[in-house]
């Protein structure tokens, strides 16, 4: 029998956390790499990649920093190479890039429509799909799904007005059953993860524009805050979680229990 400091430990282990150099991506890596995760930040920008791999690595594990857009196949390899020539393995894959556009339906750019559905559900399938195929050697992994209680309940346009997101993190919660289900053969557990409003350098100025409609939506009257993900991320990542796999929880202070 495991003790919980043992089932909860990453030391050794391999997380790699797309859109990971800012907002709940960084939280998430930092939480695993303080969990004694290495780490791989993936985003667009290698100079915000290789500033979050950085901060990661003063907490005493190792950091690769890898610049790619997720939606591009060639690119998700490329990453995974990257990957194993630095750590020769990979544990856990986060997905976490992802993106949204404000405006009523009535007005939602089809171009938009595309772009947020292309990096919101064709992207973890590609990440899926790539990092799986070495999960599935490997006869273990850890994929963790961040979507949004968005895809899990119709929104106040006063509050949140994007259609085409709360569509895209839906998918990502059906994407999410239906891999757990196909790939429990093999020993991967994916689960999912739907924040609530966390305030990001995406949606800051949202929130300070308007921020009574949003609160209003919370019981616990505040947005998520710089820690509220990362034990949850812990958990689905760890041992402590092998027993869980098509998960889908809501962090969200309280929003969709209303």
């Amino acid at each position: 029998m495991a003790s919980v400091k043992e089932l909860f430990n990453l030391q050794g282990r391999v997380s790699v956390v797309t859109g990971g150099a800012t907002g709940l991506g960084l939280q998430m890596a930092t939480g695993l790499a303080e969990a004694g995760s290495n780490i791989v930040i993936c985003s667009r920008k290698l100079e915000n990649c290789e500033q979050a791999a950085a901060g990661i690595e003063k907490l005493g594990v190792k950091a690769l920093a890898v610049a790619a857009d997720v939606t591009k196949p060639e690119q998700v390899e490329a990453v995974k190479e990257a990957t194993l020539r630095k750590f020769g393995r990979v544990d856990v894959l986060v997905n976490n890039a992802g993106r949204a556009w404000v405006a009523p339906p009535e007005e939602m750019p089809l171009e938009r429509w595309n772009q947020i559905m292309d990096l919101n559900v064709t992207a973890p399938f590609i990440c899926s799909q790539v990092f799986g195929r070495e999960m599935i050697k490997a006869k273990r992994g850890k994929i963790i799904n961040i979507a949004s209680i968005a895809g899990l309940q119709g929104r106040n346009p006063k509050a949140y007005s994007s259609i085409v997101y709360s569509t895209s993190k839906g998918a990502l919660v059906n994407f999410t059953r239906d891999l757990a289900i196909k790939w429990a053969q093999h020993n991967i557990h994916v689960n999912c993860i739907c924040p609530g409003f966390f305030v990001t350098p995406i949606n800051q100025k949202l929130f300070e524009s308007n921020p009574a409609p949003i609160l209003r939506e919370i019981p616990l009257a505040r947005t998520g805050g710089p820690d509220d993900l990362k034990g949850l991320a812990v958990l689905l990542a760890s041992d402590a979680s092998n027993f869980m796999t098509g998960a889908i929880i809501p962090v969200d202070g309280g929003a969709i229990a209303w």
